[in-house]
């Protein structure tokens, strides 16, 4: 540790080349100061498990990519919204598979005895709030949101207790063009942040067009959930241990030759009624290289009822999901409404995240003090001067801080080089006297006094230069 080391060359003196008392006792006192700062540091109560913490550059980036989803969202016209964090539990139990409410979900009483939930997932809060004004809403609908969400799962690299999703979702048509649009907003959002087709792949098939396949294959109506469920774990178990688990599901050999045939027919969809508009809608809107037909997505068995999708990423070693979707006809029904058709997806912030972290993607440089600008304070008499100095720029348009105490300009000055403030404004008893403020730009090394009256201008003229520089 250099700070071990430095201690100890201070021990000796350079004259006797021997240990000093006098400087002992002083590093001493040194490794006191940091044992009482580690055992204090060992004490500070720790986030919850799984949940992250959000200082202002990670919040920067947070930010960043909000925007990013606003703008593409936006730019197909999708329109926001949100939902509460808390939910009743009967909402979930009836729209959310098992799994998901009595393991994944934080469920709590309240004082009420009300047994709610913090959401685990928005499309039964989608499916609740639409059913609720169904009758007055204006369709199609296109919605979009990014918020929290909480699953009790195990913490791993890319999946968090807390973490954020994008929900994209297009209520009221039923066609393949309106599933290839909703697949569009996906595909735009990978290319509007740099992603290529080297790198991340939508994968698309239908469920229809599997139900089709399997009653060819005389697979039975009562093994067609647990059929899918085998397809859809193709990726996530050897091929040997796969097709050994074809034989525990009732299916015969010829059959597993023909499921084998039917993943590998990269032509497949063009059987289908629907695929066909599908690829050619995604072709109308310059988007092919992003999306490919996969017989091999499936999805959840009882939820989807028609085109399915998956996005991956396929330029690493290791072939990663990064999101699924589909359409799923029957959302408001399960909640007590009427039958609507529905296509959507979700997608976690965290391994997009790490996703665009791991190609060089996010941006070198964010904004993360919004303030451009200190209004130093000469002395604490003057004090007051700097803060209506303060006052007058934002009435102006500006983001200022002013300076906390009064202490020496240095001081000051450096306080504004680290938080990237690019100038600093100066009202000493001679600007004071001639109502004037003198500005120094920090990156240029120089400084202007100008009228106190056209300082917001004089501001934001050097600003401009910043940026054009």
């Amino acid at each position: 540790m250099p700070f071990v080391y430095a201690a100890e060359e201070l021990c000796y003196n350079s004259e006797t080349n021997r240990p000093d008392d006098e400087r002992q006792m002083m590093v001493n006192g040194l490794f006191s100061i940091v044992r009482e700062w580690s055992d204090l540091m060992k004490n500070i109560i720790q986030p919850a498990k799984g949940t992250r913490d959000f200082y202002p550059e990670q919040m920067a980036v947070r930010n960043w990519l909000y925007n990013i989803l606003r703008q593409v969202s936006e730019s197909f016209g999708y329109q926001e919204w949100e939902a509460p964090f808390l939910e009743s539990l009967e909402l979930y139990a009836a729209k959310s598979n098992e799994e998901m409410v009595k393991e994944q979900s934080y469920v709590f009483e309240d004082r009420g005895g009300n047994m709610l939930t913090l959401r685990p997932e928005l499309t039964p809060s989608l499916a609740r709030m639409v059913a609720q004004k169904q009758n007055e809403l204006v369709f199609p609908l296109r919605w979009w949101s990014f918020g929290p969400f909480w699953r009790y799962e195990r913490p791993q690299k890319g999946r968090t207790r807390e973490f954020f999703q994008w929900n994209v979702d297009l209520l009221g048509p039923n066609s393949p063009e309106s599933d290839a649009e909703n697949v569009a907003v996906l595909a735009t959002l990978f290319k509007t942040v740099g992603l290529t087709p080297k790198e991340v792949l939508i994968l698309v098939s239908d469920r229809r067009l599997l139900d089709a396949q399997l009653n060819a294959f005389e697979v039975p109506l009562e093994s067609r959930a647990a059929v899918s469920a085998w397809i859809d774990r193709r990726d996530k178990l050897s091929a040997e241990a796969w097709r050994a688990n074809a034989g525990k599901l009732g299916l015969s050999d010829r059959q597993l030759s023909k499921v084998e045939a039917m993943l590998a027919d990269k032509d497949l969809w063009k059987t289908s009624a629907e695929l066909p508009r599908f690829f050619e809608a995604i072709g109308s809107l310059g988007l092919s290289d992003y999306v490919r037909f996969d017989a091999g997505v499936v999805r959840g068995f009882t939820y989807y009822t028609g085109t399915v999708f998956e996005a991956w990423e396929v330029g690493g070693d290791i072939k990663r999901s990064i999101l699924g979707g589909g359409r799923y006809d029957r959302l408001l029904v399960d909640v007590g409404g009427d039958l609507l058709p529905a296509v959507g997806y979700a997608m976690g912030d965290v391994v997009f995240t790490l996703l665009l972290e791991k190609y060089g993607l996010l941006p070198k440089e964010l904004k993360v003090n919004p303030a451009e600008v200190l209004v130093t304070v000469f002395s604490q008499e003057l004090f007051g001067e700097s803060l209506k100095l303060a006052s007058e720029l934002r009435a102006n348009g500006l983001n200022v801080v002013c300076y906390a105490e009064p202490t020496k300009l240095p001081k000051q000055f450096k306080y504004a080089d680290r938080m990237g403030m690019r100038l600093v404004t100066v009202v000493g008893p001679e600007e004071v006297a001639a109502d004037k403020v003198t500005l120094k730009d920090l990156g240029r090394g120089k400084q202007v006094t100008v009228a106190r009256e056209k300082a917001a201008e004089a501001i934001r003229q050097a600003l401009a230069k910043h940026l054009s520089s």
